[in-house]
């Protein structure tokens, strides 16, 4: 632990010219004091590190001076790639190997080219949670990475509807989706198949290794399942009329790739601009939520029985308004 960590400060006083004690000791997560007696381990076992004294002072490296210590391991460089996205990287209890990898990428550039991370990382950040959601992840997030990395098997108890049920499960990939997190996994009957791991009660990484399928393609995967998931959950259908700003809102209330889908296949729009479409929907009830948010700019044309929702509903809506706001009568 402790070589890690002078490592780890030799190559943040060569990615910058000064660092303060507080300053390495927020980044090191250790103590002033603890900084102080690196600093002198350091100097003794031969790296050129000086203290400067004074309200301007700091640790610093003789100029010129650059460690070889830059070389990535097989989990730094894996943990490199997952970089823009740091929540997920503290969320699978990554963040420290990204850290370490990202310093030692820092210190193999050139010396002109030394602010080229923190530039990136003030113009692109990447929340992946949705809002209103709970950043909080699985409990068992770390321990299913874990067994993701390594290529091992998988124990898994997850909840099914009302029971619980157990499989042994190859892990290949994890995908987080809108702040949820999945398991791309590979059931002993040879299928693949898609767990939410907030479902998961149990999971326990043995120590047997599997063997990948060398075909597999995760980005490829989630895709073609994802839209697999879209179809499987759109049974019903509505018929709809849109004004000019339903039709714009409409992929904003509903899902987004159907509304697209169903306006691209509309035929031209009527006198007054309206376009009708045929729009499939996961339920009629799902259906009213969603569209009710358009308001007067959609009209449900079929099936009947949510055109009378509709109807029922913009009547008591015409009737709140039809009074002032004390709920006397209009005059």
């Amino acid at each position: 632990m402790r070589a890690a960590r002078l490592i780890k400060l030799v190559l943040l006083l060569q990615s910058r010219a000064s660092m303060t004690g507080p300053e390495l000791a927020r980044r090191l997560e250790v103590s002033e004091r603890t900084v102080a007696r690196d600093v002198l381990a350091l100097s003794e076992a031969g790296v050129p590190v000086y203290a400067d004294r004074g309200r301007a002072g700091g640790y610093r490296l003789v100029g010129g001076y650059r460690t070889r210590l830059t070389g990535l391991d097989r989990t730094e460089a894996e943990a490199l790639f997952l970089s823009g996205v740091p929540s997920a990287l503290r969320e699978m209890g990554l963040a420290d190997v990204a850290s370490a990898a990202r310093l030692k990428v820092s210190a193999a550039l050139l010396p002109e080219l030394s602010d080229a991370p923190a530039s990136a990382a003030q113009r692109f950040h990447l929340d992946a949670p949705a809002w209103w959601q709970s950043a909080d992840p699985p409990p068992l997030l770390p321990a299913v990475a874990r067994a993701v990395w390594d290529d091992l098997r998988l124990t898994a108890r997850y909840r099914r509807r009302e029971t619980e049920a157990e499989r042994v499960l190859e892990p290949y990939g994890l995908v987080l989706k809108g702040g949820v997190w999945y398991l791309a996994a590979r059931v002993p009957e040879g299928a693949f198949r898609v767990y939410r791991l907030d479902r998961f009660v149990a999971a326990t990484a043995g120590e047997e290794h599997f063997d990948r399928e060398e075909s597999f393609d995760l980005p490829e995967f989630w895709e073609e399942r994802a839209a697999e998931f879209a179809r499987s959950i759109l049974r019903e259908t509505v018929g709809l009329r849109l004004t000019p700003e339903g039709a714009r809102r409409l992929p904003h209330v509903t899902d987004r790739a159907e509304a697209r889908r169903a306006l691209a296949a509309a035929p031209g729009p009527d006198a007054r601009q309206r376009v009708t479409v045929t729009l499939a929907v996961e339920t009629l009830e799902v259906a009213y939520d969603q569209l009710l948010a358009l308001g007067p700019e959609a009209e449900v044309l079929d099936p009947p029985e949510l055109r009378d929702r509709f109807a029922r509903a913009a009547a008591r809506a015409a009737a709140l308004y039809d009074r002032d706001a004390s709920g006397e009568p209009s005059p």
